[in-house]
């Protein structure tokens, strides 16, 4: 047996080796898509359009908005004296968030040593919305320190609901872990985590569709090999080259993107190694199901979209309904990818991703068997 497995190990990686585009989608691609993906998968917000309602007119406002402008987070698109050319720019998406200034803005500074400005934030975008929210409130608190003086901005969305007004308590925010706040650092350790579940899934299951639609699966099924040897053959070439993968993109993420490694890195490839066991038997079972290439491409890119956004790389979990917070658990991925970043970020131990780890393993512990038998049914 362990002879015929060392046979069918060799003739899969010289099949890997003598196809290009095998090789291109196994390295080249999964390393330019980390590079896009991890440039373009952020929620910060490089530059807003910022309309201003100028009602007050002296040099307290223009103050306002100088301070806003020199940050480089904003950028005025348009100004006027009233609300109306503002609210038609916002519906026409030519600003992204409108600031107004009241009269008397300035006698109230002088008098009280306070004032109130007005932001209007389209909120079709919520996350959006929010990063312009937070970055104005800060712009305009450290201009207002710097006057001597409290600003107070009172928020409203585009639909004209208003938000609370601040409270009188100094919150003074230190951040952990990620303390420039770079996104890159938080996004890589999700994406190398996807691309290696698309390694280990779509090819696994592309690689034995392969061979049905070749019809060298029914030559192997009369053969004296067993199923079992067949599949470990064809699993194992492609959980070694995901976990290569793997260390391909955690380098570039480390020298292109200065990805923090603050963990054990044997931890991450042991994690990585369990979690593949699950993905490698989700691309087993799928080959099961598809009887041509295309059918697996289709039937493996509807079981990522759900891996993916139940998985915690682009929304948080917590912000799902409470449902879909329990149906997330049983996502590998979500352990894979939390797992990845509080060692990678944290430098967070076994003892503190045993709970992830457990998961992953229960989930390959089940998918796997189950889609082993399942083909092991099919081609009967």
């Amino acid at each position: 047996m362990l002879r015929t497995l060392r046979v069918l190990l060799r003739k899969e990686f010289t099949q890997i080796r003598r196809d290009p585009v095998i090789l291109r989608m196994l390295f080249v691609m999964p390393v330019i898509q980390l590079v896009v993906l991890a440039n373009a998968a952020t929620f910060e917000v490089k530059r807003a359009d910022l309309w201003v309602v100028d009602q007050d007119r002296t040099e307290v406002s223009r103050g306002v908005v100088q301070a806003l402008v020199a940050s480089g987070r904003f950028t005025v698109v348009g100004r006027s004296t009233t609300e109306a050319p503002a609210d038609t720019a916002l519906i026409e998406d030519r600003a992204d968030a409108v600031l107004v200034l009241p009269h008397g803005l300035a006698r109230d500074v002088e008098r009280t040593r306070r004032g109130s400005v007005q932001l209007v934030l389209d909120a079709v975008d919520g996350a959006q919305a929010g990063v312009i929210q937070g970055y104005a409130e800060r712009i305009l608190a450290s201009h207002a320190a710097r006057l001597g003086v409290e600003m107070l901005p009172v928020r409203h969305v585009a639909a004209g609901m208003p938000g609370p007004a601040p409270g009188r308590v100094e919150i003074r925010a230190r951040g952990w872990y990620n303390l420039s706040a770079a996104y890159p650092h938080y996004m890589v350790p999700g994406i190398l985590v996807m691309l290696v579940t698309l390694v280990g899934t779509l090819m696994t299951a592309l690689n034995i569709v392969r061979e049905k639609e070749a019809g060298t699966l029914d030559q192997l099924n009369v053969t004296p090999v067993r199923k079992s040897t067949f599949i470990a053959a064809k699993l194992i070439p492609l959980w070694c080259i995901a976990l290569l993968l793997l260390a391909i993109g955690l380098t570039v993420g480390h020298l292109l993107f200065g990805m923090p490694v603050l963990g054990s890195l044997l931890l991450v490839f042991l994690a990585a190694a369990i979690y593949l066991v699950a993905a490698l038997g989700i691309g087993l079972w799928i080959s099961t199901v598809a009887e041509t290439q295309q059918q697996a491409l289709f039937v493996t890119f509807a079981i990522t979209m759900v891996y993916a956004l139940m998985s915690g790389l682009y929304t948080p979990v917590h912000g799902m309904p409470p449902w879909a917070q329990a149906v997330a658990q049983v996502n590998p991925l979500l352990h894979c990818i939390a797992l990845m970043r509080d060692v990678l970020l944290k430098g967070a131990g076994i003892g503190e991703v045993l709970p992830h780890l457990l998961a992953m393993a229960a989930a390959g512990a089940i998918i796997l068997p189950l889609a082993v038998r399942q083909y092991r049914k099919r081609s009967a």
